[in-house]
């Protein structure tokens, strides 16, 4: 039987939505997790950690039930901050960021753990935002496994291109080589184009 809770909540016209930051590392997903919360919350600290060394977010961090509103559309938000995915992990590549071999060796575990549950919590989620870094190809292994994953759970995707801010961003390499999924140029560092992928969220969700 449902509680009194969950009837006034279901009568209240607030849909529910579970919305997943998704990527490689390093493409900004952390960045614009905490951009979501304080436009969203209005809280100033950080739901997660930022960081230049790779896989700094381990495990998946959750925003729970935030009120995601755009013009008339209002969602009942949970955001999902997923570690980044990667094809491999070398642990010595974390000793150039200063860990010492056992320290990078437990990271690489960890990040292993957390690209796992990445990819089983893709099942989960009602809108995909895949987090891409504009400066970079988009022609990795890992982009196509995880676009082709979404789309055989119907998931629908927005690909969002980030770092746009820097001078070598290249959007339209992005757009032209997914032409089937909508692409929103952002920079989560200084908030362009945030409120256009805002809109689209609106839209989509």
């Amino acid at each position: 039987m449902a509680t009194i809770f969950e009837k006034l909540f279901k009568n209240s016209g607030t849909k529910e939505r579970q919305i997943c930051l998704v990527g490689e590392p390093n493409t900004g997903k952390s960045t614009l997790a905490n951009r979501f919360s304080r436009d969203f919350t209005g809280k100033k600290e950080d739901v997660s950690p930022v960081s230049p060394i790779p896989h700094e977010t381990v495990e998946i961090t959750k925003l729970e039930h935030f009120d995601f509103q755009v013009g008339k559309k209002k969602l009942d938000v949970t955001l999902v901050d997923t570690p980044g995915i990667a094809q491999s992990i070398d642990y010595r590549e974390f000793m150039k960021h200063g860990l010492t071999q056992n320290e990078a060796i437990q990271r690489a575990k960890d990040a292993t753990g957390g690209i796992i549950n990445s990819i089983k919590y893709l099942k989960e989620v009602d809108l995909a935002l895949v987090v891409m870094d504009s400066t970079r190809p988009p022609f990795d292994q890992v982009s196509l496994t995880l676009l082709g994953t979404l789309e055989s759970h119907n998931t629908k995707t927005i690909i969002v291109a980030n770092k746009t801010d820097l001078t070598d961003a290249n959007v339209e390499l992005i757009k032209s080589t997914f032409p089937h999924i909508p692409v929103c140029p952002i920079s989560a560092l200084n908030g362009k184009g945030v409120e256009d992928l805002y809109q689209q969220i609106a839209a989509i969700a």
